[in-house]
């Protein structure tokens, strides 16, 4: 596993990472590989094992706990989803070819506000309703920390997601109201509460802390995988948010 977070944060090959290793001394040392290094075909294939995901689901989980037991991270929380490509050719670049993006890795994830590290994580294939993700999402959430708040925007407006949260999780939810009737109108006893003077009073803009972790973790670890079997993109994309979430 530190091999693989390793090369999820240096963005190289299995076998590059192995000739990294090879050169340095120290790092092998701090791995416990001072004797003999994996071959690169066991990387590959410890990659493409289902319990991985479980594993990193696990320490997700436990940096999510660690955070939310310091007073800073107790307060509030921000929830949302992104896509890293599958390709690397960019969004810009297939929309102005006159093509359509048509697959991609859908990371959900909640973050608290004030540490920015994440209680839980769901991967996922786009395009997709945000909703589609949110129950699990907040299931894993509620295993990590209990925040006072949860704040999310209209993609996952929906009375179950509120009940979910402030009955289920015991944390208030914060979420923008979408409006789907001709007279404006929002059905529900929690979406009808969700004006805008309401989300103002909340504070809604500490939403914007989810954006500001998605926002690091393409500057740093990049938007586009390298991998092209459906079960390594997926394991990639998870290697990535947990090398981001150690970094930060």
């Amino acid at each position: 596993m530190s091999c693989l977070i390793l090369r999820a944060y240096l963005k190289t090959t299995y076998r590059g990472l192995l000739d990294i290793l090879a050169g340095h001394q120290a790092l092998r040392c701090a791995l416990g590989l001072e004797d003999k290094l994996p071959h690169f075909t066991t990387l590959q294939k410890f990659s493409s094992r289902s319990e991985v995901l479980k594993i990193v689901d696990v320490m997700i989980e436990t940096i999510g706990r660690a955070a939310g037991e310091n007073s800073f991270g107790k307060g509030a929380a921000a929830m949302d989803a992104t896509g890293l490509e599958t390709t690397t050719a960019s969004a810009h670049f297939q929309c102005r070819r006159g093509g359509q993006r048509r697959k991609w890795v859908k990371i959900s994830t909640i973050v608290l506000c004030g540490s920015l590290l994440p209680l839980g994580l769901v991967l996922d294939w786009g395009p997709t309703n945000d909703k589609c993700q949110a129950q699990v999402l907040i299931a894993k959430a509620s295993r990590a920390s209990l925040p006072a708040t949860l704040y999310a925007d209209a993609g996952y407006d929906a009375e179950w997601v509120h009940d979910q949260c402030r009955l289920e999780w015991g944390a208030e939810s914060v979420i923008k109201a979408a409006v789907h009737r001709a007279d404006g109108q929002r059905g529900g006893f929690w979406r009808s509460a969700m004006s805008e003077k309401y989300l103002e009073a909340k504070g809604y803009g500490k939403r914007w802390a989810v954006e500001s972790f998605f926002s690091g973790l393409k500057r740093t670890m990049g938007s586009m995988l390298t991998s092209r079997k459906p079960d390594q993109l997926l394991a990639e994309s998870a290697f990535r948010v947990l090398a981001y979430t150690l970094r930060r």
